[in-house]
């Protein structure tokens, strides 16, 4: 390690003068302040700016030598200055060399410096002896340290479950998923360890330079917090599952629903099936039937022209045909293998191999995944992103495909649309009758007070449906802004997306004249565009 260029005075009867001594295998420059600042402490103060700056820049090789002032006949000896860190953590000595026939300082001196300005603590006697033994100037020590706090490690809890909603189902090696093999349900066991927490550690505080305590970070402490149907060990650490059935995570708060197994098909030796927690139907939910659950709803066969309605999640994992009747609706996601004449509405995801002549819609995302992962006919509506393999038919079937806006404001935009062209209309029967009936009022015709009063209640009626009207006008105004700021939106077919196709990305809309191939529509400044993936 180089030696940092140093400065040294050298006191003789014709006057005093500062020696630069160069710095040596790469060590550091002098700053021409930290000698300037030593001169004018010492008292030092007839030098010439310029040409003590001169010969600090130039000092490279050899020693320069500048005049600073008359001898006073006084010898300077080797001086320490002491630097405390903000945190009083680290303390810098910085040392500068004594002039000829100048003292040097010796341990006790340092160790008396130190403690002179409240230095107690972590003294590095190591790096002073170092220092002694091979003195370096205009060069930092840290002659201490404080002690650093041991910060606490918050608590952390391992859940045995799923408790990623936004997870999808594994996909094979060709793309397509195995409605068999499903993980996106969790399903446990009576006696599954649901949840373990790992507690806090307390950390330990510091000591800085000066004996004063330092403070870590604080640990976070947790506790399991569950529901119903799960038991908490006796050192409260585990919480186990009470019953066979559903395990989630809502807000931090484990639930298990237990589930109502159905052992063959939901038809006429069942019902509807009405439950507050999970369903599980081995069978077929059959046509004219409803199975209804607050929590997730698992059907091994098919679902035909028939009424599913879950709070959580529904898998179906042979596939939806509704035969233009049947209506699956979830607050969560939606995985089946088909969707077939159907109307299909997921609060998430939506995950499938086909769509054919359905209206579909997903808050977040529409997926047709697989081998062919096509979808022909009907309306396709998600939030942010459809992905197909195949989009339409070559036959040219009309198909509708929606992204960017979700579906819930989609259907209140049209709401709206109905809604003031009906407020419309009424305004327009009542006017004429308001009209014609001031025309008599000028003209001075007698009136009979029943007709007066008839009007009265029209014109009541008149001026509520203005009002409402302007209501109307004005939530279809933001609700039209929301739409035009949505961005991120896109149609992704890795296939073949063909004419007769229609798609819309938030307020603006393209019919697909010309087939094309591995393509992504999006929306840039305020029109839909063509994209290779």
């Amino acid at each position: 390690m180089g030696k940092n260029a140093y400065f040294k005075l050298d006191v003789q009867d014709a006057g005093v003068m500062v020696q630069i001594v160069p710095p040596e295998d790469g060590g550091k420059k002098l700053e021409i302040k930290e000698v300037t600042d030593y001169l004018d402490m010492k008292g030092y103060t007839s030098y010439k700016l310029k040409e003590l700056n001169e010969a600090v820049t130039i000092a490279t090789q050899e020693v320069r030598q500048v005049y600073v002032g008359e001898s006073r006949g006084i010898y300077e000896n080797e001086q320490m200055e002491t630097t405390i860190s903000s945190d009083r953590m680290l303390v810098f000595c910085r040392f500068h060399a004594p002039s000829n026939q100048g003292k040097l300082m010796t341990e006790k001196e340092i160790l008396e410096d130190l403690q002179f300005r409240n230095v107690t603590q972590g003294i590095d006697m190591e790096a002073i002896h170092k220092f002694l033994a091979d003195r370096q100037y205009c060069t930092n020590y840290i002659f201490a340290k404080g002690i650093p706090p041991v910060n606490g490690e918050d608590a952390w809890i391992e859940y045995f479950f799923n408790t990623n909603h936004n997870l999808r189902p594994k996909k094979n090696e060709d793309g397509s998923v195995d409605y068999r093999e499903l993980n996106t349900i969790s399903r446990v066991e009576e006696g599954d360890v649901l949840a373990k927490l790992h507690p806090a550690v307390p950390g330990k505080p510091g000591t800085d330079v000066c004996g004063g305590p330092v403070q870590g970070r604080q640990e976070k402490s947790l506790k399991l917090d569950f529901a119903n149907n799960i038991t908490l060990s006796e050192d409260k650490t585990e919480i186990y599952s009470n019953v066979t059935g559903h395990a989630s995570l809502v807000n931090g708060k484990v639930f298990v629903a237990d589930v109502y197994d159905v052992p063959a098909d939901v038809d006429n030796t069942t019902g509807n099936i009405v439950y507050d927690g999970n369903v599980t139907v081995k069978g077929n939910v059959k046509s004219g039937f409803s199975v209804t659950a607050k929590g997730d709803i698992v059907v091994e066969g098919v679902v035909e022209a028939a009424f599913l309605s879950a709070g959580g999640q529904i898998v179906v994992k042979r596939g939806i045909n509704g035969m233009s009747k049947g209506r699956v609706e979830a607050k969560d996601n939606i995985i089946c293998k088909f969707i077939e004449n159907a109307t299909v509405v997921a609060g998430g995801y939506i995950e499938t191999g086909c769509i054919l002549h359905s209206k579909v819609s997903a808050e977040a995302d529409i997926r047709i995944s697989g081998k062919k992962g096509f979808a022909s006919g009907g309306l396709i509506r998600a939030g942010n992103v459809v992905e197909a393999q195949t989009i339409g038919s070559a036959m040219g079937t009309d198909t509708q495909v929606e992204v960017g806006v979700q579906p819930a404001m989609k259907v209140r935009y049209e709401e709206l649309n109905q809604n003031i062209a009906d407020s419309k209309r009424n305004l327009d029967k009542l006017r004429p009758i308001l009209v014609n009936f001031n025309e008599k009022l000028q003209r001075k015709e007698a009136v009979s007070p029943e007709r007066v009063q008839q009007v009265q209640l029209i014109a009541k009626n008149f001026k509520e449906e203005q009002k409402h009207l302007i209501e109307l006008q004005q939530e279809m105004k933001e609700l039209h802004e929301k739409i035009q700021l949505t961005s991120n939106a896109k149609i992704k077919i890795k296939g073949t997306i063909y004419p007769g196709v229609t798609i819309t990305i938030s307020d603006v809309t393209m019919n697909i004249k010309s087939e094309r191939s591995c393509t992504r529509y999006v929306k840039e400044r305020g029109e839909i565009v063509a994209r290779p993936l």
